[in-house]
């Protein structure tokens, strides 16, 4: 457990470094709202989707929000319901549609009373018998992420989408393999189905 902490720090404080040294574009909130239009039809006209397969996008660290864009322009994350709508977009306009999602504020849910216990325990806690770490080591106690390296906003996300990338990053081939140095490939593959649904469900009414 030691040494899988340490490789975790570690990895945290390498990407970290990438940060500071890449010096990504700058963003416009005012561009990227007109920009961000068409979005509004999955996402929400302020990111705050309201169907539960598509993600939230207020609030999210803009580095985040880039780096998913990118990678989905680019063919290393597969949506579907995403194919050819970044195609015609250049790198400041991903920068600024992230800038303007970035500065809205996300809404938050409600989490099953019935499955709270057991998401706040692996949310806070981890599970030292299956050798994994909590959740707030990168995602911050309440949820905020930490921006700055680029770890998700997650409080209030819908726990549809939640569970899906959490068992998308456990699927061993076609699954999502965009995550930094397989950091939640490596944690989702210790989850088990009711794990997955409980902290899931947790992450939707964290606030």
């Amino acid at each position: 457990m030691n040494k899988l902490i340490v490789s975790l720090l570690l990895t945290l404080g390498i990407t970290g470094v990438g940060v500071a040294a890449e010096g990504p574009l700058k963003g416009d909130a005012t561009a990227g709202q007109a920009k961000a239009a068409v979005c509004g039809a999955c996402h929400g006209p302020d990111g705050n989707s309201p169907a539960p397969n598509f993600p939230k996008l207020a609030g999210q660290g803009e580095r985040y929000l880039t780096k998913q864009m990118h990678d989905i322009k680019d063919g290393k994350r597969t949506v579907l319901e995403m194919t050819g709508m970044l195609t015609n977009l250049s790198d400041q306009d991903l920068a600024d549609i992230a800038t303007y999602f970035a500065s809205q504020k996300g809404s938050v849910g409600a989490a099953d009373p019935k499955l709270v216990a057991r998401g706040e325990k692996l949310f806070r806690g981890g599970d030292l018998e299956k050798g994994l770490p909590s959740c707030i080591g990168c995602h911050s106690p309440n949820g905020a992420g930490i921006a700055a390296a680029g770890f998700p906003h997650l409080s209030g996300q819908h726990t549809a989408y939640i569970a899906k990338q959490l068992t998308d990053f456990r699927k061993e081939e076609a699954g999502r393999n965009n995550d930094d140095a397989a950091i939640m490939r490596t944690i989702a593959r210790k989850l088990s189905d009711e794990d997955i649904a409980a902290v899931a469900s947790y992450i939707q009414g964290l606030h």
